[in-house]
């Protein structure tokens, strides 16, 4: 598979990565026996580059990866996970959802400082079971997740300490990459405007319908030299499912305007003999700043399955016949789109 560079650094990632929330048991269970098989899936059709973070599962996602990637080869593969979150220890009657089915007795606790970096560094190379972290994304910082108010405070943790965490662990050699895991655009462009970064993970924000990196982002990750690894491909699965009864856009059930709009791209994939989600995972690798389409999936069928509509690449004049469709998240309110 083909690779390319994070960044300005040496780093280099395959074009189709693989995103382990769903090993974690987002939404339904996951079996252990299950989640080595679809890894092992994802590293028998050539992927090398896999994404994970402490808040799948509250600890058993990185557990999973890090079991799995440590049979392989050393320095066969990329790996990041996430820091902002430091997982607490809760009593089992006490813990949480958050979607996550059968997750490790932990709660999660914020924290984007220096010192809150630093800890969740050393908690996830414990979980993982590995001795080396390739890229580390600030996750689910901004406006989306906490508000207005309360990303203020955790915005001036990472500004004032956080980065220089960040930037210590790349000078020294214990990560090679990092920058932010975010499903918004605004907060990039805040940290992007005091700070350079390597790469940014965005999901579901630079898609063949969501195109809201376009206007600001993209020029930005350009003039500095930022990557992107591109998540959320299928828009919480709609461009995957089509616009079928209960379909979800953006966590949320789609509206009669997103189903609308799905149902016309479906429409125009199908004249070409296509399945929607083909154009979808193709989409964002033809932009040069994309240096990874991440997938993530718990079932081996459902990743050979995706990987079977990364070739052959599509003509550039098809995506032209979905330019009319596309959509803009609306601006981000005062309070968390997503609690």
């Amino acid at each position: 598979m083909k690779r390319r560079r994070i960044g300005r650094t040496s780093l280099e990632v395959t074009e189709i990565s693989f995103g382990a929330a769903a090993l974690g048991g987002l939404y339904r269970a996951c079996p252990r026996d299950q989640a080595m098989e679809t890894l092992q899936a994802a590293w028998d059709s050539g992927i090398r580059y896999f994404d994970v973070a402490p808040w799948y599962g509250f600890g058993l996602g990185e557990r999973r990866v890090g079991d799995f990637l440590r049979d392989q080869p050393e320095n066969s593969y990329v790996l990041s996970t996430k820091v902002g979150r430091l997982m607490r220890p809760v009593a089992t009657d006490k813990v949480p959802s958050y979607g996550y089915v059968d997750p490790l007795p932990f709660d999660a606790d914020y924290d984007y400082s220096y010192d809150g970096i630093m800890r969740s560094v050393e908690f996830s190379y414990a979980r993982l079971g590995l001795n080396r972290i390739d890229i580390l994304y600030v996750h689910d910082i901004g406006g989306y997740t906490h508000g207005k108010t309360l990303n203020e405070h955790h915005l001036g943790q990472l500004l004032g300490s956080g980065l220089k965490a960040l930037e210590e662990l790349k000078s020294s050699g214990a990560i090679k990459a990092y920058g932010l895991g975010v499903n918004e655009v605004p907060v990039c462009l805040d940290v992007m405007r005091q700070a350079d970064i390597d790469c940014i993970l965005l999901a579901g924000r630079y898609t063949l319908l969501d195109r809201s990196a376009v206007a600001e982002l993209l020029p930005l990750c350009e003039k500095k030299g930022t990557s992107l690894v591109v998540g959320g491909v299928f828009n919480s699965g709609i461009l995957a499912t089509g616009p079928v009864p209960g379909a979800h856009f953006d966590y949320l059930p789609a509206t009669a305007d997103i189903l609308a709009k799905v149902g016309a791209m479906e429409h125009i994939a199908r004249r070409h003999g296509l399945p929607l989600a083909a154009p979808a995972i193709q989409f964002p690798l033809r932009h040069p700043c994309v240096a990874s389409v991440l997938i993530g999936t718990a079932k081996a069928a459902s990743l050979i399955r995706n990987m079977e509509l990364v070739e052959p690449e599509l003509p550039a004049s098809l995506y032209a016949e979905f330019e009319g469709l596309t959509l803009i998240a609306p601006p981000l309110g005062d309070e968390a789109v997503r609690v």
